[in-house]
């Protein structure tokens, strides 16, 4: 296998989908702590959502709490509850390019703007014909990290916190 020419930095963020995200709220927010952050809605991704936070500084992880504007509709982001894992990678042009040259399935919509303001793209849950590799089952994000993510990723991984 070729030589990686990105890195993985670290967990960004868990999606997780439910018909009601006060529902979500209230066991993520009241009862186990985490930060009220920030909000997103989109028609066109079918989602309503509350962003939370774990932990601090540049590694903090976004709980993204998702509620379907119509359940009925797709994306379901409700449906598996657990809807996505998002990685923090730190060159994700790079990433993509040479993830698709290994056979690596993304989803359409290629790389845009997330919900936080990162560039953003998804590898595909399941392969196909044209790309043979997938996520195994998995929907998973990679986040585009900014300059303070990777300059503390850098130095926790060189041994100076």
């Amino acid at each position: 296998m070729q030589t990686r020419p990105f890195r993985i930095l670290g967990i960004q963020q868990i999606a997780i989908g439910g018909l009601d995200k006060g529902a979500l709220r209230r066991l993520w927010v009241d009862l186990l702590g985490l930060q009220p952050h920030d909000t997103y809605r989109s028609e066109r991704e079918n989602v309503d959502e509350d962003i939370v936070l774990a932990g601090a500084g540049p590694f903090k992880v976004e709980v993204d709490l998702m509620q379907p504007i119509n359940p009925e509709g797709k994306p379901r982001v409700h449906d598996p509850a657990l809807n996505h894992v998002g990685l923090w990678v730190d060159d994700l042009r790079a990433a993509v390019s040479w993830l698709e040259g290994q056979g690596l399935r993304f989803a359409p919509g290629g790389i845009r703007k997330g919900a936080a303001g990162f560039d953003v793209c998804f590898i595909h849950p399941k392969g196909n014909e044209q790309f043979p590799r997938g996520g195994e089952g998995v929907l998973i994000e990679l986040v585009q990290a900014p300059p303070e993510v990777v300059s503390a990723f850098t130095r926790f991984a060189a041994g100076n916190p």
